[in-house]
C-alpha cells in the first residue's frame, strides 16, 4: 500500500535536494534518484567547485551533427548507448533532447537542438527517446516551449500567434510526447506570449496533458521557477534545482490557506513519486567505451556533408599524395559547444593524427590563423591543401553576432587557394556559416560541424573515403543574414521578441520569398550518384525507384515535400513530409518506400481551435533536398468536416460562404428587395457590385442601412436558425 505523504512531504518532495538529485522522503521509502544534463553525453559533475568540470563519459556528436545523418535507426542508438551510460552512472534521467527550432542561425545553443523543420526534429528525436528510455532511463523533452535564443533567455517573451505555434514550435514536441511518453518535460526559461512557461497552464496542462496525454512530470529548467505556487497549479510538478525550503513553505501555506488546490500538490508529488519508482526498478550497468567511441565516429562520419566538390577532388588518395593540413583546429578539435551541455570525453581524436595515419605521402601541417605564411608554403609544397576554419564560440547563454568566419580565417582561405588550387575547406561549428563568396575560391567544402570526441576519425573516414558521405543539412545556409526569414526580429528588445515570420521559418521563408541560399535544406552531395525514377504509389504512399549510378556504394536520403495549390489558409511552398534514408550499392536500384501520415497534412484552424485537414489535390514533391526535386505526383485527400458558427459578427460574405447561411440570408434579401421597391436595400439584393462591397461588412453593421430587415432580434434569430 502507497504511504500517504504530509503536504510537507508533498512540498519537499517537489522541489530538488541539490543541484542535481531529488529530494528523498525516508518515511514513504522513497530515495533521492539523480538527473543529470545531457543531451549527447552524461554530464555528471565530479566535483561541487567546478559545474562544468564532469565525470568521463562519451561526448557523442551534438544535435547538430546528429541531425545531418537523417537516419532515426541511427538516433535510436545513440539513445541506447545514453541508457547504457546512464545506468552505469546511476542516473534516473538524462536531460534531453533538446527539440526546440533553429528559428535563428544566431541562436547560440542550436548545436544542441535538431533541425528548423518541426517533423524532421520529432521524428529523430522519438528514435532517441524511445532507445534512451527502452534502458530504464528517463528522458527529458526540452525546452518547453519557443526557446530559440539566448539573449535575455531567462526573461524574454516569445510573442507567437496560435497558428504557427502549434504547427511550428510544438509540432516537433507533440510527435515525441504522443508517440515516446518521456519521463519528463522540462519547461523553458522564457514566457510564451507574456507568461512563463514554468506557470503556463495553457502549455503544461490543457495542452501538454490534456490535449496531448502527457503521463510523466514537468522539471523545470535550472532556475526556470519564479512564484513555485503558481508553477505548481500550471501544471509544473518538480522544481530544480534545491534545495528550496521557502517555496516548500509557500506550497504549505498555499494549501493550508486554499488559494492552491490540495490535489495538485498532490498530483505532483505523486508524479515524481512515480518517477523513483521507474528509475529504481532498474539494475545497474556498465557499458564498454570502446564500442561507444566507435558509435560515436559512426555517427560523426554519417553527420558529415559534403557540400562542394568540383572536379572530384574528394576523397583523397591514401598514396602518392602529400598533404597541407592548415589550421589549429585540425590539432584542436572543437568538438562540442559550451554550457550546461559540456562534456568530459572518454578519449578525444583530432583530425591532423587521423590524416597523419591515413597516408604514406608527406603531411605538413601549420597552425595558420595568426602565421599565414607558413601556411602558404604548405599549400604550394603539397598536393593538396586542407584548411580547418570554423565559428569563434557556440554556447549556452549568449547568441552569435554574425554568421562570417573570423577575418584570419577568410584570409587564410583566400591566401591559401591562391597557392593551390586543390584547396578543400572544412568546417568546424554548431550552427551554419556563410560560405558566400569565398566559396568560389575553393573546389571542395566538407560541413563538419561539431562532431563529438570521435569527430577527427570520422573527418579521416570522410576524406579518404572509407565512409561515403551521405550527410544533409538540417538548416538551410543563406547567402546572407539579412535573407533569413527572422532577419528583422531576431533578438528582440524590451522583453519581447515578436516571431514576425510566422510559418515561415527556414526553408519555408526562403522558398516563399524565392531567395537565393548557398545550400538549401537537406542537401548534401556524395561521391556517388544517384538517380530517381517516376513515383507510384496509392493514397499516401510514395514508391520511388532510385538507382546509384556511380561505382560506389552510397546512401540517399529521399526527401518528400508537400504543398496545396490554393488551399484556403496561407502555406509555405513546399514543407518537408516524409523521408527515407537508403542505403544502395554501386549499380543497384532500390524502391524507397515512404509514407506520408493523414495528420501531417493537417493545418491549426484558430476559427475552430483544432487540426483540420483540408480538402483538395495535394502536390507531392520527391526530392535529394526543398529545391532538388526529381519527380512529382499529385494525390487527392479528403478533408475533415468543417463548419464555422456564424455569428451576428460573421461578414456578408461568410455567411454567403455557408450554404445554410447563403439560403437563409439569400431569402431575406429577396424578401427586402420584393417588398422595398426603389430602396437601398432593393440595390443591395440586386446589384452585384453592390453586394461584392459589403462582403466583409458583418452582419450586425447591417442595421445602419436604411430599410434594413436586419433589426438585433432578427439577427439574433436568424444565428439560431444558422447553427440550428
Amino acid at each position: 500500500m502507497t504511504p500517504e505523504l504530509s503536504t510537507a512531504d508533498q512540498a519537499a518532495l517537489t522541489s530538488g535536494s541539490d543541484f542535481w538529485r531529488t529530494t528523498a522522503v525516508e518515511s514513504a521509502d522513497l530515495p533521492a534518484v539523480t538527473v543529470t544534463d545531457g543531451p549527447h553525453g552524461v554530464r555528471m559533475q565530479a566535483s561541487s567547485g567546478d559545474l562544468l568540470a564532469g565525470i568521463p563519459a562519451t561526448c557523442f556528436p551534438p544535435a547538430v551533427a546528429s541531425a545531418s545523418t537523417w537516419d532515426p535507426e541511427l538516433l535510436r542508438r545513440l539513445g541506447e548507448a545514453l541508457g547504457d551510460e546512464c545506468r552505469a552512472m546511476d542516473v534516473a534521467v538524462l536531460l534531453g533532447p533538446g527539440v526546440n527550432l533553429k528559428r535563428s542561425p544566431l541562436g547560440g545553443r542550436n548545436f544542441e537542438y535538431f533541425s528548423e523543420d518541426p517533423l524532421l526534429t520529432g521524428v529523430l528525436a522519438t528514435e532517441w527517446v524511445r532507445g534512451l528510455q527502452s534502458k530504464g532511463v528517463g528522458a527529458s523533452l526540452k525546452h518547453f516551449a519557443v526557446n530559440s535564443q539566448e539573449t535575455d533567455r531567462m526573461r524574454i517573451s516569445a510573442d507567437v500567434d496560435e497558428r504557427t505555434l502549434r504547427e511550428m514550435y510544438l509540432r516537433a514536441f507533440q510527435r515525441v510526447v504522443t508517440r515516446a511518453q518521456p519521463w519528463t518535460v522540462m519547461c523553458a526559461y522564457n514566457k510564451v506570449n507574456g507568461v512563463y512557461a514554468s506557470q503556463n497552464r495553457w502549455l503544461l496542462t490543457e495542452v501538454l496533458r490534456d490535449e496531448w496525454g502527457f503521463e510523466g512530470l514537468v522539471v523545470s529548467d535550472w532556475g526556470a521557477v519564479v512564484d513555485r505556487v503558481a508553477a505548481v497549479r500550471a501544471g509544473l510538478d518538480l522544481t530544480m534545482p534545491g534545495p528550496d525550503a521557502a517555496g516548500d513553505r509557500a506550497l504549505v501555506d498555499a494549501v493550508r490557506a486554499g488559494t492552491l488546490a490540495a490535489a495538485a500538490l498532490r498530483k505532483s508529488a505523486d508524479l515524481v513519486r512515480e518517477m523513483i519508482r521507474k528509475a529504481g526498478r532498474r539494475e545497474a550497468g556498465g557499458y564498454d567505451a570502446a564500442a561507444h567511441h566507435a558509435l560515436a565516429r559512426e555517427i560523426a562520419g554519417r553527420a558529415i556533408v559534403l557540400l562542394k566538390n568540383d572536379g572530384g577532388l574528394l576523397p583523397l588518395r591514401e598514396r602518392g599524395q602529400s598533404i597541407a593540413v592548415l589550421g589549429e583546429f585540425a590539432r584542436t578539435p572543437r568538438y562540442q559547444g559550451g554550457g550546461s551541455s559540456q562534456i568530459t570525453p572518454t578519449r578525444l581524436d583530432d583530425a591532423l593524427s587521423q590524416i597523419q595515419a591515413s597516408t604514406d605521402a608527406p603531411v605538413t601541417f601549420a597552425a595558420g590563423y595568426d602565421d599565414v605564411a607558413e601556411a602558404v608554403e604548405a599549400a604550394r609544397a603539397s598536393d593538396v591543401a586542407l584548411v580547418f576554419v570554423g565559428s569563434a564560440h557556440e554556447t549556452e547563454g549568449a547568441d552569435r553576432e554574425s554568421l562570417d568566419l573570423p577575418a584570419e580565417q577568410l584570409t587564410l582561405i583566400e591566401r591559401v587557394s591562391e597557392a593551390n588550387p586543390n584547396t578543400v575547406v572544412v568546417l568546424s561549428n554548431g550552427a551554419v556559416l556563410l560560405t558566400s563568396p569565398w566559396e568560389a575560391r575553393v573546389p571542395a567544402i566538407v560541413e563538419g560541424w561539431l562532431l563529438g570526441q570521435a569527430g577527427g576519425s570520422a573527418l579521416a573516414d570522410v576524406l579518404f573515403g572509407r565512409v561515403n558521405p551521405s550527410g544533409r543539412l538540417a538548416e538551410t545556409i543563406p547567402v546572407r543574414l539579412q535573407d533569413h526569414p527572422s532577419y528583422l526580429d531576431f533578438p528582440g528588445e524590451h522583453g519581447h521578441v515578436r516571431y514576425g515570420e510566422g510559418l515561415h521559418v527556414g526553408y519555408r521563408g526562403f522558398d516563399a520569398r524565392q531567395a537565393p541560399v548557398s545550400y538549401p535544406f537537406g542537401f548534401g552531395l556524395s561521391y556517388t550518384t544517384f538517380a530517381y525514377g517516376p513515383a507510384g504509389g496509392e493514397g499516401l504512399e510514395i514508391r520511388v525507384p532510385v538507382t546509384n549510378t556511380g561505382s560506389r556504394d552510397g546512401r540517399e536520403v529521399v526527401q518528400v515535400y508537400v504543398s496545396l495549390p490554393g488551399s484556403a489558409v496561407r502555406r509555405a511552398p513546399r514543407e518537408l513530409k516524409a523521408f527515407a534514408n537508403v542505403a544502395i550499392p554501386a549499380g543497384a536500384t532500390v524502391e524507397v518506400v515512404l509514407h506520408v501520415e493523414r495528420d501531417d497534412l493537417a493545418y491549426w484552424d484558430t476559427r475552430l481551435g483544432r487540426w483540420v485537414v483540408e480538402d483538395g489535390d495535394y502536390v507531392f514533391e520527391i526530392g535529394a533536398s526543398s529545391r532538388d526535386i526529381r519527380a512529382t505526383v499529385t494525390r487527392h485527400v479528403g478533408g475533415d468536416p468543417v463548419r464555422v458558427p456564424l455569428t451576428a459578427d460573421s461578414s456578408i460574405g461568410e455567411w454567403f460562404a455557408d450554404p445554410r447561411g447563403a439560403e437563409l440570408l439569400g431569402a431575406l434579401f429577396a424578401e427586402a428587395a420584393a417588398s422595398a421597391g426603389d430602396s437601398t436595400m432593393s440595390a443591395v439584393a440586386s446589384d452585384p457590385n453592390v453586394l461584392m462591397m459589403l462582403n466583409s461588412l458583418p452582419l450586425s453593421r447591417m442595421a445602419m442601412f436604411p430599410g434594413s430587415p436586419f433589426p438585433p432580434a432578427a439577427v439574433d434569430q436568424l444565428v439560431k436558425d444558422a447553427n440550428s
